[in-house]
Protein backbone atom coordinates (compact mmCIF):
# COMPACT_ATOMS: atom_id res chain seq x y z
CA UNK A 1 0.00 0.00 0.00
CA UNK A 2 1.04 3.44 -0.57
CA UNK A 3 1.70 4.59 2.63
CA UNK A 4 1.30 8.47 1.39
CA UNK A 5 -2.35 8.10 1.83
CA UNK A 6 -2.58 7.20 5.25
CA UNK A 7 -4.15 10.38 6.77
CA UNK A 8 -6.82 10.59 3.49
CA UNK A 9 -8.05 6.86 4.43
CA UNK A 10 -8.07 7.13 8.32
CA UNK A 11 -10.31 10.45 7.26
CA UNK A 12 -12.10 8.33 4.22
CA UNK A 13 -12.98 5.11 7.05
CA UNK A 14 -14.26 7.70 9.42
CA UNK A 15 -16.80 9.34 7.27
CA UNK A 16 -17.86 5.86 5.60
CA UNK A 17 -20.30 5.34 9.01
CA UNK A 18 -21.94 8.04 9.57
CA UNK A 19 -22.81 9.06 5.40
CA UNK A 20 -24.03 6.12 4.98
CA UNK A 21 -26.92 6.37 8.13
CA UNK A 22 -27.17 9.50 6.73
CA UNK A 23 -30.65 8.07 5.11
CA UNK A 24 -31.62 6.24 8.67
CA UNK A 25 -34.94 7.20 8.21
CA UNK A 26 -35.62 8.43 11.94
CA UNK A 27 -32.48 10.80 11.86
CA UNK A 28 -32.93 11.83 8.23
CA UNK A 29 -29.85 13.51 8.55
CA UNK A 30 -29.56 14.09 5.31
CA UNK A 31 -32.42 16.55 5.19
CA UNK A 32 -30.33 18.91 7.94
CA UNK A 33 -27.27 18.88 5.32
CA UNK A 34 -28.77 22.62 4.20
CA UNK A 35 -28.30 23.81 7.46
CA UNK A 36 -25.23 22.08 8.70
CA UNK A 37 -23.36 23.01 5.02
CA UNK A 38 -23.64 26.69 5.67
CA UNK A 39 -22.42 26.03 9.47
CA UNK A 40 -19.49 23.96 8.86
CA UNK A 41 -18.09 27.64 6.81
CA UNK A 42 -17.22 29.78 9.70
CA UNK A 43 -15.44 26.67 12.18
CA UNK A 44 -13.50 25.43 9.13
CA UNK A 45 -12.13 28.61 8.16
CA UNK A 46 -10.81 29.76 11.52
CA UNK A 47 -9.56 26.68 12.02
CA UNK A 48 -7.62 26.73 8.78
CA UNK A 49 -6.05 29.78 9.86
CA UNK A 50 -5.33 28.57 13.13
CA UNK A 51 -3.80 25.51 11.68
CA UNK A 52 -1.98 26.85 9.20
CA UNK A 53 -0.30 29.83 11.31
CA UNK A 54 0.54 26.79 14.01
CA UNK A 55 2.37 24.77 11.23
CA UNK A 56 4.60 27.52 10.14
CA UNK A 57 5.37 28.34 14.12
CA UNK A 58 6.55 24.92 14.73
CA UNK A 59 3.66 24.07 17.05
CA UNK A 60 2.99 20.67 15.12
CA UNK A 61 4.07 19.45 11.99
CA UNK A 62 2.98 16.85 9.14
CA UNK A 63 4.70 13.32 8.15
CA UNK A 64 5.27 13.58 4.65
CA UNK A 65 5.27 10.06 4.46
CA UNK A 66 1.62 9.51 5.41
CA UNK A 67 -0.05 12.06 2.90
CA UNK A 68 -0.34 13.27 -0.32
CA UNK A 69 1.65 15.82 -1.01
CA UNK A 70 -0.84 18.44 -1.94
CA UNK A 71 -1.07 21.15 -0.19
CA UNK A 72 -2.92 24.76 0.49
CA UNK A 73 -2.05 27.28 3.13
CA UNK A 74 1.02 25.37 3.93
CA UNK A 75 -1.58 22.64 5.05
CA UNK A 76 -1.69 19.15 3.74
CA UNK A 77 -5.42 18.38 1.87
CA UNK A 78 -6.18 16.06 3.96
CA UNK A 79 -5.77 18.30 7.25
CA UNK A 80 -8.49 20.75 5.25
CA UNK A 81 -10.94 18.37 5.08
CA UNK A 82 -10.90 17.34 8.21
CA UNK A 83 -12.39 20.54 9.67
CA UNK A 84 -15.21 19.26 7.35
CA UNK A 85 -15.00 15.56 7.79
CA UNK A 86 -14.56 15.66 11.25
CA UNK A 87 -17.24 17.72 12.31
CA UNK A 88 -20.13 15.99 9.83
CA UNK A 89 -19.48 12.85 12.23
CA UNK A 90 -19.81 14.57 15.22
CA UNK A 91 -22.92 16.58 14.07
CA UNK A 92 -24.52 13.25 12.97
CA UNK A 93 -23.69 11.98 16.55
CA UNK A 94 -25.20 14.45 18.27
CA UNK A 95 -28.46 14.54 15.96
CA UNK A 96 -28.44 10.93 16.69
CA UNK A 97 -28.42 11.32 19.99
CA UNK A 98 -30.98 14.13 19.90
CA UNK A 99 -33.85 12.01 17.68
CA UNK A 100 -33.10 8.73 19.58
CA UNK A 101 -33.39 10.30 23.05
CA UNK A 102 -35.56 13.34 22.78
CA UNK A 103 -36.83 13.57 26.71
CA UNK A 104 -33.45 14.76 27.35
CA UNK A 105 -34.15 18.11 28.54
CA UNK A 106 -31.80 21.41 28.31
CA UNK A 107 -31.38 21.26 31.97
CA UNK A 108 -29.48 24.80 33.72
CA UNK A 109 -26.50 22.47 35.07
CA UNK A 110 -25.13 21.60 31.78
CA UNK A 111 -25.34 25.09 31.17
CA UNK A 112 -23.43 25.70 34.91
CA UNK A 113 -20.66 22.90 33.78
CA UNK A 114 -19.69 24.54 30.54
CA UNK A 115 -19.52 28.34 32.39
CA UNK A 116 -17.35 26.28 35.15
CA UNK A 117 -15.52 24.88 32.07
CA UNK A 118 -14.64 28.05 30.50
CA UNK A 119 -13.84 30.02 33.97
CA UNK A 120 -11.30 26.72 34.48
CA UNK A 121 -9.67 26.79 30.73
CA UNK A 122 -9.61 30.85 30.96
CA UNK A 123 -7.20 30.49 34.25
CA UNK A 124 -5.12 27.24 32.53
CA UNK A 125 -4.77 29.06 29.51
CA UNK A 126 -2.98 32.48 31.71
CA UNK A 127 -0.56 30.37 33.87
CA UNK A 128 0.55 28.31 31.08
CA UNK A 129 0.22 31.53 28.21
CA UNK A 130 3.92 30.26 26.60
CA UNK A 131 2.43 27.40 25.69
CA UNK A 132 1.04 28.22 21.95
CA UNK A 133 -1.14 25.21 21.99
CA UNK A 134 -2.16 25.34 25.65
CA UNK A 135 -3.29 29.13 25.47
CA UNK A 136 -5.20 29.38 22.19
CA UNK A 137 -7.27 26.26 22.46
CA UNK A 138 -7.95 26.75 26.30
CA UNK A 139 -8.84 30.71 26.24
CA UNK A 140 -9.86 30.53 22.52
CA UNK A 141 -12.67 27.52 23.90
CA UNK A 142 -12.96 30.10 26.99
CA UNK A 143 -13.63 32.92 25.27
CA UNK A 144 -16.06 31.35 23.15
CA UNK A 145 -18.36 30.06 25.97
CA UNK A 146 -18.61 33.13 27.38
CA UNK A 147 -19.39 35.01 24.37
CA UNK A 148 -22.06 32.48 23.69
CA UNK A 149 -23.44 32.60 27.69
CA UNK A 150 -23.22 36.10 27.37
CA UNK A 151 -26.11 36.21 24.01
CA UNK A 152 -27.55 32.96 25.02
CA UNK A 153 -31.29 34.19 24.33
CA UNK A 154 -30.42 34.39 21.07
CA UNK A 155 -29.18 30.05 20.88
CA UNK A 156 -32.24 29.06 22.73
CA UNK A 157 -32.49 25.74 20.75
CA UNK A 158 -29.21 24.74 21.78
CA UNK A 159 -29.33 22.14 24.12
CA UNK A 160 -26.30 22.25 26.50
CA UNK A 161 -27.44 18.51 28.00
CA UNK A 162 -27.27 17.06 24.82
CA UNK A 163 -24.38 18.65 23.51
CA UNK A 164 -22.01 17.16 26.77
CA UNK A 165 -24.33 13.74 26.60
CA UNK A 166 -23.12 13.75 22.55
CA UNK A 167 -19.73 15.24 23.63
CA UNK A 168 -18.82 12.48 25.43
CA UNK A 169 -19.81 9.93 23.36
CA UNK A 170 -18.18 11.80 20.38
CA UNK A 171 -14.90 11.35 22.37
CA UNK A 172 -14.68 7.31 21.67
CA UNK A 173 -14.10 7.96 17.66
CA UNK A 174 -12.30 11.33 17.73
CA UNK A 175 -9.65 10.37 20.09
CA UNK A 176 -9.63 6.63 18.35
CA UNK A 177 -8.97 8.56 15.29
CA UNK A 178 -6.59 11.37 16.90
CA UNK A 179 -4.74 8.11 18.43
CA UNK A 180 -3.81 6.56 14.78
CA UNK A 181 -2.66 10.07 13.81
CA UNK A 182 -0.39 10.27 16.71
CA UNK A 183 0.71 7.20 16.68
CA UNK A 184 1.36 6.32 13.10
CA UNK A 185 2.48 9.53 13.70
CA UNK A 186 0.92 11.81 11.03
CA UNK A 187 0.63 14.85 12.68
CA UNK A 188 3.99 15.08 15.34
CA UNK A 189 3.29 17.92 17.99
CA UNK A 190 5.69 19.96 19.54
CA UNK A 191 5.87 19.10 23.26
CA UNK A 192 7.06 22.56 24.23
CA UNK A 193 4.20 24.05 22.67
CA UNK A 194 1.70 21.90 25.37
CA UNK A 195 1.11 20.57 28.53
CA UNK A 196 2.97 17.75 27.58
CA UNK A 197 0.27 15.69 29.08
CA UNK A 198 -0.36 12.49 26.89
CA UNK A 199 -3.63 10.36 26.65
CA UNK A 200 -2.06 7.18 24.79
CA UNK A 201 0.25 9.11 22.10
CA UNK A 202 -2.59 12.26 22.36
CA UNK A 203 -2.41 15.43 23.74
CA UNK A 204 -4.48 16.60 26.20
CA UNK A 205 -5.59 19.75 24.91
CA UNK A 206 -6.91 17.79 22.29
CA UNK A 207 -9.79 16.88 24.17
CA UNK A 208 -10.33 20.99 24.13
CA UNK A 209 -9.63 21.55 20.63
CA UNK A 210 -11.76 19.14 19.51
CA UNK A 211 -14.66 20.50 21.68
CA UNK A 212 -14.35 24.12 21.00
CA UNK A 213 -14.86 22.75 16.76
CA UNK A 214 -17.39 20.82 17.45
CA UNK A 215 -19.20 23.41 20.02
CA UNK A 216 -18.79 26.02 16.95
CA UNK A 217 -20.05 23.71 14.22
CA UNK A 218 -23.55 22.61 16.55
CA UNK A 219 -24.09 26.25 17.82
CA UNK A 220 -24.33 27.46 13.95
CA UNK A 221 -26.10 24.26 12.81
CA UNK A 222 -28.97 24.70 15.52
CA UNK A 223 -29.11 28.67 15.12
CA UNK A 224 -29.61 27.89 10.90
CA UNK A 225 -31.90 25.57 12.18
CA UNK A 226 -33.91 27.82 14.22
CA UNK A 227 -34.74 30.51 11.68
CA UNK A 228 -36.96 27.80 10.16
CA UNK A 229 -37.84 26.07 13.41
CA UNK A 230 -37.77 28.78 16.01
CA UNK A 231 -38.47 27.76 19.52
CA UNK A 232 -41.61 29.30 21.36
Amino acid sequence: MNTHYTYFLILAASLAGPLALSFDKKVAFYKKWKYLFPAMIFPAVLYIIWDSYFTKQGVWSFNENYITGIKYFDLPLEEILFFFIVPYCCVFIYECIRCYFPGIKNEKRGDTFLKLLAIILLVTGIVFYQKNYTVFTFIGLSVFLLLFFTFRKHFRQFNSAIFLISYVVILIPFLLVNGFLTAIPVVLYNNAENLGIRIYTIPFEDIFYGMFLIFLNIVLFEKLRSRYFPVK
